[in-house]
């Protein structure tokens, strides 16, 4: 039956077709090697879209002068559509015509020769039923044949052993008043064996085609660099993280010489050893990229490309792969600070306790009066939970890493009290800051944990107090129907803004001299994070580089996970 004419046009070359049963299979590189082709084909590079369409066209010229047929047209299966839909080159037909004759597989002539696999003459178009009538009607066809278009595939002996439809041949309209005879069938038999041999070389040119464009958008998107040397040294492929890493020219690249365009003498050597000593290898290297204020870092790897020629093994060429490795080395980095930055952490409150201790042992003659012993004890005290604070900090963020959940003490508690206590510790860490607390009035109780609500505060506070040399920190508390919102204001050196969409993350620090000499680990900011998540609220953070911070935190007053432990206690 015929369709409506589609908006686009169709294309100038066959496209991929299926088949017309369940169980056949559709046309690729694969399935149609060993498909009756011409004889020429076998040994011979693939034409190209043009080339196959010229043939295909000179063929039609050829059937329509041999069968002295009018018009001639290839209607290729669509699969998807369940139709048969009319392709160029054609003979005879407007581009409308051409655009809108799209026939169902269900009924008709065309379908029925598609189905059977057998040609269906036609010697009289009024004699079609009443659909084939109207599309016959449209083309203006007296008479018809429809010739299944069948892709045979032999085994060594020539015997048949697998059958494919692609589509049917339709031939229009002979010449003068006659019908199509017996011997118009046999000629449009042999040239249907042609036709169906060139559209098997279009579709696998076309698979091609398309998996060279896919692989070229691959290659072009890849944040990977790929190059791949043949074995006489020349660039036969390239990327355009390959082209920058390597700092090549947009002249410079595909058909070079690598020792030529290439500057890196590490990469040259490994390229040299894989091509001319067959050897594999690995190297780091370190490239300024324009556009990146750091160096990137890259593992290049190469890998031998193995073939053979004329039977025999042969290496091809080389392919280098360079990965960026400047994430993964700069976490190694932060890890190794932060290993000996905590050190240094727990090695503070151990010397000031230790020291505290000796002192007051070796105190025999009582020459301390009971006042100064107290200080002492007190401050052994507050190093004793700064190491405790430090220690916790720690095991929760082995906890989160291994995947474990941090269990969490649900209760209803009072967040000013819990705020004033952590202010209250903070003070003996520091002379030089002023603490002031800034309510708008009664804070309503909390649903959460006491314990990890305190280690928040104490983290952005004691963050705070290392990041500046002075002036006021502030808290802010206030409170709506829903929601805790607190603010943690100090006046210290701020974070540039390339780094605060990094700063909760672990070991991230802000670098620079003045944090380097205010010491900490790099993980409060990521627990503080975590811990607030845990608690279905939101932290955020604003800063200005020499004026200061600002940590806001927002927490639900009320928790479903809270009411329910707390209702099963």
């Amino acid at each position: 039956m015929s369709r409506p004419s589609s908006s686009h046009e169709s294309p100038s070359l066959l496209p991929c077709v299926n088949t017309g049963t369940a169980s056949a299979k559709p046309i690729s590189s694969d399935n149609v090697t060993g498909y009756a082709q011409p004889a020429s084909r076998e040994n011979s590079t693939m034409p190209s879209a043009a080339e196959l369409e010229q043939t295909l066209q000179r063929l039609m010229r050829r059937v329509s002068m041999l069968v002295q047929a009018e018009k001639c047209v290839f209607l290729l299966h669509d699969r998807e559509r369940g139709e048969l839909v009319a392709r160029p080159p054609a003979l005879g037909f407007s581009r409308d015509q051409l655009r809108s004759l799209r026939l169902s597989t269900e009924q008709g002539v065309a379908a029925k020769a598609f189905a059977q696999g057998e040609a269906i003459v036609i010697s009289d178009a009024q004699s079609l039923d009443e659909n084939d009538r109207r599309w016959v009607k449209n083309l203006d066809a007296r008479n018809l044949i429809a010739y299944p278009l069948v892709l045979e595939r032999r085994d060594e002996q020539e015997r048949v052993v697998d059958k494919i439809a692609v589509g049917v041949f339709l031939v229009l309209n002979k010449r003068g008043k006659a019908p199509f005879a017996p011997e118009d069938l046999k000629l449009l038999s042999v040239m249907a064996r042609q036709v169906t041999a060139v559209i098997a070389d279009a579709q696998v040119y076309l698979q091609l085609t398309e998996e060279k464009e896919q692989l070229q958008a691959t290659l072009q998107s890849l944040g990977s660099g790929v190059l791949m040397v043949e074995s006489t040294g020349h660039i036969s492929l390239l990327n355009p993280t390959a082209t920058a890493l390597l700092q090549m020219g947009d002249e410079e690249g595909i058909g070079q010489k690598y020792d030529e365009v290439i500057g890196q003498e590490e990469v040259k050597k490994l390229l040299h050893d894989a091509l001319r000593n067959g050897k594999e290898g690995q190297i780091e290297i370190e490239v300024q990229i324009p556009g990146y204020h750091d160096p990137k870092i890259y593992n290049a790897h190469t890998a031998l490309v193995r073939g053979e020629k004329s039977g025999v093994p042969t290496v091809m060429g080389v392919a280098a792969i360079f990965n960026d490795i400047t994430a993964i080395r700069n976490v190694e980095r932060m890890k190794t600070a932060f290993v000996s930055t905590v050190s240094h952490e727990l090695r503070t409150p151990l010397t000031s306790i230790k020291g505290f201790i000796s002192t007051l042992l070796q105190d025999t003659e009582g020459y301390f009066d009971q006042e100064t012993r107290v200080e002492f004890y007190q401050i052994i005290d507050t190093e004793c939970d700064r190491l405790r604070r430090l220690i916790d900090d720690l095991l929760n963020v082995s906890r989160i890493e291994s995947g474990r959940a941090l269990q969490m003490n649900w209760s209803e508690f009072d967040p000013l009290s819990i705020i004033e206590k952590v202010l209250q510790a903070q003070r003996s860490y520091t002379d030089r800051h002023t603490f002031i607390l800034d309510s708008d009035g009664q804070v309503p109780l909390l649903q959460g944990d006491a314990d990890k609500f305190d280690q928040i505060l104490t983290n952005l506070v004691s963050n705070a107090i290392k990041y500046s040399s002075g002036g006021e920190i502030r808290i802010e508390v206030n409170c709506d129907e829903i929601h805790l919102k607190m603010a943690i204001s100090d006046q210290g050196i701020g974070i540039p803004k390339d780094k605060l969409p990094r700063i909760f993350e672990k070991f991230e620090r802000v670098d620079n001299r003045d944090t380097r000499q205010a010491g900490g680990t790099g993980i409060g900011l990521f627990l503080v994070k975590h811990l607030v998540e845990l608690h279905e609220g939101s932290v955020s953070v604003e800063s200005e580089v020499g004026k200061g911070t600002t940590f806001r935190v927002v927490l639900p007053l009320q928790n479903a996970k809270a009411i329910e432990e707390m209702a099963n206690i």
